[in-house]
C-alpha cells in the first residue's frame, strides 16, 4: 500500500502472454475488455498526527523584557514500525491548538540609563539680522520614559544665536554700519565679509573713516609678541638645548627688547590682511612695543631662537591662510614656526630682527 495509514493504493503488473508458448507478447494480442485491473485501493488504520516541539532558545536579552523561541511542527506518526518516524504535515491535520513558538522571558531588571535627546533646530526668530532659534532637549531612559538621571553639565543647548542674512541688507564695513544703522557708537557689529557673517569691532564711528578690528576670543594670554632681551656672553653657543634658563650666562641689555599682548587686532577688509603695526588694543608690559605676530632676539648667533609670538584666532571666524609666511631679517637670522591646524590656532616660535654682535 502506498500509505502506512489511512486510504492509499496498491499496484500489480498485468501483461499479455502467449497461451501456447507461455511468453509475454504485445498487449494488443489480448482482449482488452478482459484485462485484469492493475491497481486497487487499500485502507489501513487511521492516521495519527502529533505536534512536535523543539527546545526553547536562550532569552533574547540579558535583562528586561525579551523573548525565547522554539521549532513547532505537525508530524504524522507511522505506527507500523518499531520506532516512530515523523514527516512534516500541514498544521490543520494536528489536533488541538498549535503550541506557541515564541514565549516572553524576563531574566532580571535592567539598570536604568538615560541620555539627552535633542530635536531639530527651529526657524530663526527674525527674518533679517541676529535672532534666536530653539530646539527640544529631553532626558529619556532607554525605554523612552522621562528621567532626571542625565548629567546636567552635559545637557545640550536648547537655544542659540542665528543669523538670517537672506532677506536684508547687511553692512560690509564699519562705514556702512553708520549708514544702515544710523549709529555713531563704537562696538561689535555683524558684517557680511566675503559671504560670511562675522563679528567686527568698529572704532572711530564718530569719524568719516571708522576702523575695523577683530576681537581675539582667547585674549592676550595666547596672542602676544616678544623680542627677547637676554644676550649670551658667548654668542656662538646654544646652551640647554635651546631652552630658556634664568641662570644662563648672559646679560639682559638688548635695547630693542619688549613684550606686547593683544585683545584686538586691526584688519583691512579689502585685502583681508592683519595690520600688525596697529597697537591700539595692545598692552606692552615691558620694554618697547612689539608688532603683532612678530618676534626677535639677539640671544645667540647659533640656531637658537628665543623670541616668541603666539596667534590664536579660534572663535573669530577667521584663520591664517596656508600661504602665510614670516620673513627673517638681520644677521644669523633663523626661525622656527610651528602651526597647529586644530581650532584655527597658530602658536609660533620665531626669531626676527636679530642684531649684529
Amino acid at each position: 500500500c502506498t500509505k502506512t495509514c489511512g486510504e492509499g493504493s496498491r499496484y500489480r503488473k498485468v501483461v499479455c502472454v502467449d497461451a501456447d508458448k507461455g511468453s509475454e507478447v504485445h498487449g494488443l494480442r489480448c482482449d482488452m475488455s478482459k484485462r485484469p485491473v492493475d491497481h486497487e485501493s487499500c485502507s489501513l488504520q487511521p492516521c495519527e498526527y502529533v505536534w512536535i516541539t523543539g527546545e526553547w532558545s536562550e532569552c533574547s536579552v540579558t535583562c528586561g523584557k525579551g523573548y525565547k523561541q522554539r521549532l513547532v511542527s505537525c508530524s504524522e506518526i507511522y505506527t507500523g514500525k518499531e520506532n516512530y518516524e515523523y514527516s512534516y504535515q500541514t498544521t490543520i491535520n494536528c489536533p488541538g491548538t498549535q503550541p506557541p513558538s515564541v514565549h516572553p522571558c524576563y531574566l532580571r531588571e535592567c539598570p536604568v540609563s538615560a541620555t539627552w535627546r535633542v530635536g531639530n533646530w527651529g526657524s530663526c526668530s527674525v527674518s533679517c539680522g541676529v535672532g534666536v532659534t530653539h530646539r527640544s532637549v529631553q532626558c529619556l531612559t532607554n525605554e523612552d520614559q522621562p528621567s532626571h538621571l542625565c548629567p546636567a553639565d552635559l545637557k545640550p543647548e536648547e537655544r542659540k544665536t542665528c543669523h538670517n542674512i537672506y532677506h536684508c541688507e547687511l553692512p560690509q564695513n564699519c562705514k556702512e554700519v553708520k549708514r544702515l544703522k544710523s549709529t555713531s557708537e563704537d562696538g561689535e557689529y555683524f558684517l557680511l565679509i566675503q559671504g560670511k557673517l562675522l563679528k567686527i569691532f568698529c572704532v572711530g564711528m564718530q569719524s568719516d573713516h571708522p576702523k575695523e578690528y577683530i576681537t581675539l576670543v582667547h585674549g592676550d594670554s595666547e596672542n602676544f609678541s616678544e623680542v627677547y632681551g637676554h644676550r649670551l656672553h658667548n654668542p656662538t653657543e646654544c646652551p640647554y638645548n635651546g631652552s630658556r634658563r634664568d641662570d644662563c650666562h648672559c646679560r639682559k641689555d638688548y635695547t630693542a627688547a619688549g613684550f606686547s599682548s593683544f585683545q584686538k587686532i586691526r584688519i583691512d577688509l579689502t585685502t583681508m590682511q592683519i595690520i600688525t603695526t596697529d597697537l591700539q588694543f595692545a598692552r606692552t608690559s615691558e620694554g618697547h612695543p612689539v608688532p603683532f605676530a612678530t618676534a626677535g632676539d639677539c640671544y645667540s648667533a647659533a640656531k637658537c631662537p628665543q623670541g616668541r609670538f603666539s596667534i590664536n584666532l579660534y572663535g573669530t571666524g577667521l584663520s591664517l591662510t596656508e600661504s602665510a609666511r614670516w620673513i627673517s631679517q638681520g644677521n644669523y637670522a633663523v626661525s622656527d614656526i610651528k602651526k597647529s591646524p586644530s581650532q584655527g590656532r597658530n602658536c609660533c616660535l620665531l626669531t626676527a630682527f636679530p642684531q649684529n654682535f
